[in-house]
């Protein structure tokens, strides 16, 4: 019970996600019950947990996976309790059997866990003589096949998630538990932003954490499709670490205050900081 609750602990201490934080709770007083109505010897509804994960990048859809899968260990739903990530490349093969056979390797993996498939609805890019097809349908099976031996969660964008699942007439009813990830606010990114900071000793000057939530104000409200939420935040501040060493290298003696300080200077934002992400991307691809 120590060990959930500090899980648990890890959740609530993550910044928004009110729904999530909602659905944990709901799961927990089910299993529960349910194990009270077996004692009783009560009828007993299965316990079918897949989900599907709706939201854009850096809303904390794979932190949160990773802490639920530990957290239905603890509940004893799960047996192991890990995360296996995967994407369209790890399931699709190269001719007729190959992507089943990956598909199936890959739910071996994620038996006693959980299976999270990002960006999901790629399976369903290339129509009916794609190899993506043949993914869903071996995973469909695997859901029948292991239905307490595995959790499989669905994510990506909710625009295409939802058109994913219209073209998917099954599919819909095999997953009960539909999870919108908000964007965060400008106000919870920029408690985001002084968490990290925190935890790394570092501080924003007044002048550059007014620069950065002008910046946050006007992406969030922009609602730019690249938005990439905290992944962003984490980006400029791990770049404003880095630029604010580059400017303290020439200082002779940097005082305490100095060396915790991050300064407007030090925070790329806007396309500077667009054309980072891009490149780490790039580079990202081609390992």
């Amino acid at each position: 019970m120590q060990r959930f609750q500090q899980i648990l602990n890890e959740l609530d201490s993550m910044i928004g996600l009110k729904q999530v934080k909602t659905l944990v709770k709901e799961i927990y007083a089910f299993v529960q019950i349910q194990q009270k109505r077996a004692q009783a010897k009560l009828a007993t509804e299965p316990i079918v947990l897949h989900m599907i994960f709706k939201g854009n990048p850096g809303t904390g859809k794979t932190t949160v996976a990773r802490i639920l899968a530990k957290l239905l260990r603890e509940m004893g739903v799960l047996s192991k309790g890990h995360l296996v990530e995967v994407e369209r490349a790890d399931l699709v093969g190269e001719y007729i059997g190959h992507t089943a056979q990956k598909t199936r390797d890959h739910i071996k993996k994620a038996l006693g866990g959980i299976m999270f498939i990002d960006e999901a609805y790629s399976l369903a890019r290339g129509g009916e003589k794609d190899f993506g097809k043949e993914a869903i349908d071996t995973m469909v099976k695997a859901m029948e096949d292991h239905k307490n031996d595995f959790v499989l969660i669905l994510a990506g964008y909710g625009y295409e998630m939802d058109l994913f699942l219209r073209t998917n007439p099954g599919l819909p009813s095999r997953f009960p538990i539909v999870v919108n990830f908000e964007d965060y606010s400008e106000s919870e990114l920029m408690q985001i932003a002084d968490t990290m900071l925190r935890k790394r000793e570092y501080k924003l000057s007044p002048e550059a954490a007014s620069k950065l939530r002008t910046f946050l104000r006007n992406s969030a409200s922009n609602g730019q499709r690249n938005f990439s939420n905290a992944r962003m935040v984490r980006n400029v501040i791990e770049k404003g670490i880095r630029l604010q060493a580059v400017r303290l290298l020439d200082a002779s003696r940097p005082t305490r205050d100095e060396l915790m300080r991050i300064e407007p200077d030090d925070l790329v934002l806007g396309e500077g900081l667009r054309h980072e992400e891009l490149s780490r991307d790039w580079e990202n691809q081609r390992r």
